[in-house]
Parts: structure tokens; sequence; C-alpha cells
């Protein structure tokens, strides 16, 4: 007998749980002007909390959304945050309890994946959550960026209400083209362009050809010096950029780099493969560092997930998928460029769940995970087929934080 027990959290308990996070980071409580906009992004039956005698000691949260997966499918989604447990309460099973019972009840709403962003990364694994894409950093030294070419398109700033408007659409279109990228619920708009405080200043350039949108950049000004050589130099900080076509991307980045009176350009959480660099007549003006994990990933449903996405040519593969926490996804899978079935064979490969959402979106292969003794290989060639099955053409990315 456990001497906790988890609730679904009612629109009375919201702010209690949202402060228990807050302190699990160290973090003050919200303020009365953030917690309008916070308290937007709580979806009635999304919270839960643990409850030791009636008193809140842990909290977990998740966003409805979707996900693009290989081949250009969208699945149901849930963005998983706001995961908390208070300090006198960790280690004692909180935490595993608040996972069980929300992975149950992904299942229940038939969300077919989750993920989350992972403050420690040693804590999700055994849940099932899996690294499956990867982000960088990108600083440009502007005195030395001297652009090889020109905007080619028009790019103009306009006003926060009509900006907001032009990037939800564009967002909504252009996102799901890329593997990995996700939907964004209303409130994460609102949390990210309205909550911020006046000294934030954010601002929207948005590109467009033929009398068409087709791009948006999301930037912030941070003032100080205008030479990098200075402490505190005059940043400018790409926040969110989205582009319908590879122009459309390269005039935006271009807008961002010509803009005055600025000495860094500097990207959070932009894609490994993004060709920034490739922009520039001096490319060591760009630096690109920090690679780190992004997506952790969950599949809920497996078989779900893997019938969602497509395969290349290739070999059939039977893959063992071992799963503690959702067992019915427990089993062996073919795997075929003709799809997926369950199927009562033995397996060739065998892995943990949390093994296969690293492979999920292509962003590992399974020859790296044999390599590592990440998974058991049973078939010596099984590695090598469900590398050929699964690979993709473009490296995932969400692009999304939450």
């Amino acid at each position: 007998m456990t001497d906790h027990d988890i609730r679904v959290l009612d629109d009375s308990q919201y702010r209690a749980a949202h402060t228990l996070f807050r302190s699990t980071l160290h973090h003050p409580p919200t303020n009365d002007d953030a917690w309008k906009f916070i308290r937007e992004s709580y979806e009635p039956g999304r919270a839960l909390g643990a409850f030791a005698e009636d008193e809140l000691i842990g909290t977990v949260q998740a966003f409805p959304s979707r996900m693009a997966v290989p081949g250009g499918a969208v699945v149901p989604h849930a963005a998983v945050s706001r995961v908390g447990v208070r300090s006198d309460w960790t280690r004692r099973g909180v935490l595993s309890a608040l996972q069980r019972a929300q992975l149950r009840s992904f299942v229940e709403s038939g969300d077919v994946v989750a993920t989350l962003r992972a403050t420690e990364s040693l804590i999700y694994g055994r849940f099932g959550y899996g690294v499956a894409s990867r982000y960088r950093t990108v600083r440009v030294d502007r005195s030395r960026a001297v652009p090889r070419t020109r905007i080619a398109g028009r790019v103009r700033l306009v006003d926060l209400e009509a900006g907001e408007r032009i990037a939800r659409s564009l967002y909504e279109e252009v996102a799901p083209r890329r593997v990995g990228t996700i939907g964004r619920w209303p409130a994460w708009w609102s949390m990210n362009l309205h909550r911020p405080t006046p000294e934030d200043n954010p601002r929207i350039a948005v590109r467009s050809s033929a009398g068409q949108d087709d791009g948006f950049l999301l930037y912030k000004v941070k003032p100080g010096a205008h030479d990098v050589s200075e402490k505190k130099p005059t940043i400018l900080e790409v926040v969110d950029l989205w582009a319908r076509t590879p122009e459309a991307w390269a005039d935006l980045w271009l807008f961002a780099l010509g803009v005055d009176l600025v000495a860094e350009v500097v990207a959070f959480g932009r894609p490994v493969d993004e060709p920034v660099e490739w922009l520039l007549g001096d490319r060591r003006a760009c630096k690109a560092f920090g690679e780190e994990d992004e997506t952790w990933l969950r599949l809920v449903d497996v078989p779900a997930a893997l019938g969602a996405r497509t395969y290349h040519d290739g070999a059939p593969v039977l893959i063992g998928v071992r799963d503690t926490y959702l067992p019915d996804n427990t089993g062996t899978y073919r795997v075929s460029a003709d799809g997926v079935s369950r199927v009562s064979d033995a397996p060739e490969v065998v892995l943990d769940v949390d093994t296969l959402a690293s492979t999920y979106l292509g962003d590992v292969s399974f020859s790296t995970l044999a390599a590592t003794r990440r998974l058991d290989v049973v078939a010596p060639d099984a590695p090598v087929r469900a590398d050929a099955l699964f690979a993709v053409s473009e490296t995932p990315w969400c692009g999304t934080y939450f």
C-alpha cells in the first residue's frame, strides 16, 4: 500500500501545481500577470497531481498535440511538461506513479506518442522515453558575417497581432513537412508572444514572394555594445524561423544577419543540419556548438506508431519490443516496406521501448545501437536490414520548446 495517490487536477488546483513545479526548479511562484497566460495552457483532464493526505506533493501535465512521422503522416501526440516532485518526497515512488498514471491516460485518450524535454537526462529512459532528435546553437559574429548573396524576395516587419496570425498559419502548413515537428496548442502562442515582458520586445518579420507570404522570423534584440569584443554585446536572438521554401529560409536568415547595430546573431535550438554557414563569405563567422538532445519520445501505442510511418525498400526484419510500463506493447513486430504486423515469430533483434523510440524518427541507426550494446542482436544482419527500412532523408527536428 502506497502513502500517496494520483488524482486528476481541476481548475482550483492548477496554480498550486504550477507553483510546486516551479519550486522543483528552484524558482519562485509566478506572478499574477504571467499567470493569466499560463492558466490558459492547463487543459481539463491533462494535469495530474500526487497527494499525501490531501497535500499536493507532485505533478505532471501534458498538452494535446500531434507529431509528424516519416512518410508524412501526423499522429496524436501528448506534449509532457511541468513534471515535478516536492524535494521531501523524491525517491519514494511518486514520479513513477505519476508516469504510470499519465501513460495510462494517454492510452485512454488515443495518443499514439508522447514527447518531453528532459531537465535531467537520466530520469526518463526507465519510463520508456528515448532521445529521438537533437538540436544545436548557432552564433554569428556580424563584423565578419558578409553574406554571399542578397535578399531575393520581400521581407517586412509586421506588428505582433498581424504577425501572430501569419506565423500561426504558416507554421500549421510548413511544420508537418519535417519529421519530428509537433502541433502547437493555442496557449503556446500566447505564452511565447504575449507573456514576454516589454523589455523582450519580440518582433516578427515576414517574407513574401509574388504577393504570397512564405516564411516568418520571430526575434528579439538584447541591447548592449555594438562590438562583439565588448563584455555585453548587442545580441539579436532568433526565436522562431520557419519557411515554405529554401529561398524564403535564406532570405529570413539574411534579414536577421543584416539588422544594424547588432554585434551577434544567436539562434538556440536549431536543426543540426541547418546550413547557415553556407550563406556567408567567411564560414568561420558562424559557430555551431552545444549540440544537445531535443525530443525525448515515448511510443505509447507501438503497433499504431510503427504502422503510421513509412519504410524504405529492403528485406523485412522481426523486431522484439519490451515495455515494462505499457506491457500491451511487448511483442514481436514484422517490419517491411509494405507495412507492419504483429507476429508470433521469434525476433531477430530485441530492444526496450525507449531504444525503439530513438530509432523511430531515423535520428540514430539500429547498427549504432547494436555497436553500443543498446539492443540484443539475434540475427547478425538484422540491424543492417532495420537501418535500410528506417532510413530517412532529413534529420528529424522538432523546433518547439515547451
